[in-house]
């Protein structure tokens, strides 16, 4: 007896899956893939998830329907393998369809300075002429309405198109949404994962975001459920990883830069950021003191091959701007304006490579406007 694979494919007709009620080979469920060693018969069956409920049911029905249809004397028992259509991270849908570059600015762990850079980055962006748009990812720990002077904002819903969206409020040239502008900014936000993911989603998709150059996110610290929520809620055009040059917040930062090139997510980095790589008094501008040791970011950007988008001293300036809702980087003539005036020409020129498909350089080159 020969058995040759169309043979298979017009048992596997007999099997209907059963969400449907449509045979599998219809459906595109079996992989072109099938071996044939004499009696010995190997395929794969694809189904959309890979906790689809019906997998055990449609491999039993398929290794009948072959052993009734050519033969009992074909081993096939144990021979299906099963695959997921989409085992690597999903296109998401087009949420924002007028927004160019969406930049995901994370770190691995708290307290080194990733939300100051967000805000600093937005505001940088918008004085180099483009349209910015924030969103304050942050659900347990909101602080960009503090830091844009938005505190007692309170966003109302705007009706665009036929629906009713929520409006951003905007400072600094930066549209902004946050989940503190919907709590009491002393209570803490006692959420789990899926209500967080939720909120999120309809801060993103809810809004009158309008055309943007660049929308960024600054994401919770860590990876956790919120990150996976929103590189499958938005095509994001790349991540920027905050540090310390500390040893401690660098092997989270190598852990973070592993999140977003891993399978699953597979985002591309843009590069990292060195915050408090320095201390400079402002009685003494020239001097830089390393209190958390010297270009740890640089090292770790060498040895990963991505780009160094930026080193940001510590300045009293940088908090007390924080503090008063006055962001640093509506000073570009400072110290700290100026860093941060190149950081954001950096993460433009890292996109402008991104966006033409060539290899991100380990040395970044700006142009300058």
């Amino acid at each position: 007896m020969t058995i040759y694979p169309q043979l298979i494919m017009d048992a596997l007709k007999k099997v209907r899956y059963p969400g449907t009620g449509k045979d599998i080979v219809e459906m595109g469920m079996v992989e072109d893939n099938i071996r044939i060693d004499g009696m010995n018969v190997t395929f794969s069956l694809l189904f959309d998830k890979p906790n689809d409920p019906f997998i055990r049911s449609v491999v039993k029905a398929a290794e009948t329907a072959i052993q009734t249809y050519i033969g009992p004397e074909v081993n096939i028992k144990n021979n299906i393998t099963v695959k997921a259509k989409q085992l690597a991270r999903p296109e998401p849908d087009k949420l924002l369809p007028q927004v160019k570059n969406i930049i995901a600015v994370s770190s691995g762990k708290g307290g080194v300075g990733k939300s100051t850079v967000a805000a600093n980055l937005a505001v940088a962006l918008a004085r180099l002429g483009y349209k910015v748009g924030l969103l304050d990812a942050d659900i347990f720990g909101p602080s960009q309405p503090k830091m844009f002077h938005l505190e007692e904002a309170r966003p109302c819903m705007v009706e665009v198109d036929g629906r009713e969206l929520i409006e951003p409020a905007e400072n600094y040239g930066v549209k902004m949404l946050s989940i503190g502008f919907f709590v009491n900014k002393g209570d803490a936000v006692l959420w789990r994962g899926a209500m967080a993911s939720n909120a999120l989603k309809q801060l993103i998709g809810d809004a009158n975001w309008g055309e943007l150059d660049y929308f960024l996110i600054d994401l919770p610290p860590g990876t956790s459920d919120i990150h996976l929520t929103l590189v499958q809620t938005l095509a994001i055009t790349g991540a920027v990883v905050v540090s310390t040059p500390q040893e401690v917040a660098l092997a989270d930062a190598r852990k973070g830069i592993s999140m977003f090139t891993g399978e699953k997510v597979n985002v591309p980095v843009l590069g990292l950021v060195e915050n408090m790589a320095w201390f400079t008094p402002a009685e003494l501008p020239n001097n830089k003191y390393y209190l958390f040791g010297k270009e740890g970011c640089k090292r770790l950007a060498e040895e990963l091959n991505v780009p160094l988008l930026g080193q940001i001293p510590i300045v009293q300036s940088i908090c007390e701007g924080g503090d008063q809702g006055k962001p640093v980087a509506l000073d570009p003539d400072s110290i700290t304006g100026a860093a941060f005036r190149d950081l954001a020409e950096n993460v433009v020129e890292q996109v402008r490579l991104r966006n033409e498909n060539l290899a991100p350089t380990q040395r970044v080159h700006v142009t300058k406007k």
